[in-house]
């Protein structure tokens, strides 16, 4: 990113020292995420894909839950929710309903969305509610000590397994399909590019969306696995990750040191919730009430 590719309103102050300020609450500098930490990198993605969409900013609300991740609602320079341990996609679900002109972003970790929040995600994926999911997987609790989080590869020594982990993890990525996203997507911090031009998909799409972006933790994932630092993982990610754009979901599973299969696997269209509520209104109560500002607002 630099000053040539911005456009008003995303003007570079002159002080700036990052082209990331803008898109910052700079006073809460500096950030609690560790050295090595890929949810930065995320972020940078993210402002990219503002950018390249061109969004109105003025219509992004950004909602993040508990986590490591959630912090990224509380830096983000936008309207902003910072919920409850794993309720930001019904925090979400009610600013969309209220307002469905609004573009909501939902920006959290795995264990707040698929653990306490995974019930959430299923049904706002069932009912196709016009949200982008951005989940940065870094395959614990990072937050509250490294336990074993739903998305822990099997043999993987956690806080509360310290012989490996022996529960199946969940493969979000075949999960999110099943329950209905309309896109789903994985990439990992190293590949920054594909993951801002999913971000900006997602951003032009209807529907509910999904991207799954691996990222290191190398405080507590890394170090007890004894996988090195959070570049010794971003050769592992290079060296591991095979794109295969449309892959069957059910062959993406991870493990702790096997292929990553990353791409675009889901893009379909489904109808989204308002059009079904739409639908459904006017079968039931007439013609006259089938108009979208009358049923549900701008949607």
């Amino acid at each position: 990113m630099n000053e040539t590719t911005l456009e008003v309103p995303y003007e570079i102050p002159v002080d700036a020292h990052n082209p990331v300020e803008p898109f910052l609450r700079m006073d809460r500098m500096p950030h609690i995420w560790c050295p090595g930490c890929g949810i930065g990198t995320t972020v940078n993605c993210f402002t990219r894909a503002l950018l390249d969409s061109k969004a109105d900013l003025d219509k992004v609300a950004i909602v993040s839950g508990i986590g490591c991740t959630g912090r990224v609602a509380g830096y983000a320079s936008l309207d902003s929710f910072h919920t409850t341990h794993g309720r930001a996609i019904p925090f979400a679900t009610g600013l969309k309903l209220a307002n469905p002109e609004l573009q909501v972003v939902v920006y959290s970790g795995d264990g707040d969305l698929f653990a306490i929040g995974g019930n959430h995600f299923i049904h706002a994926a069932r009912r196709n509610m016009d949200l982008k999911v951005i989940c940065v997987n870094n395959l614990t609790y990072a937050m509250t000590g490294g336990q074993t989080a739903p998305t822990t590869p099997s043999h993987v020594i956690s806080a509360t397994s310290p012989y490996g982990v022996f529960e199946p993890a969940f493969n979000l990525v075949a999960l999110a399909e099943a329950a209905g996203a309309s896109y789903v997507a994985r990439w990992t911090t190293y590949h920054v590019k594909q993951l801002a031009r999913s971000m900006e998909e997602v951003l032009k799409k209807k529907g509910f969306c999904f991207i799954e972006v691996l990222s290191p933790c190398p405080t507590l994932y890394q170090r007890r696995n004894k996988m090195g630092d959070g570049l010794d993982t971003m050769k592992f990610y290079k060296q591991a990750s095979k794109v295969r754009h449309g892959a069957p979901t059910s062959e993406c599973a991870l493990t702790k040191s096997g292929e990553i299969v990353v791409g675009k696997f889901v893009d379909r269209d489904r109808p989204g919730y308002f059009e079904l509520l739409n639908a459904q209104m006017t079968e039931t109560l007439g013609e006259r009430y089938a108009e979208p500002e009358v049923v549900c607002g701008n949607c």
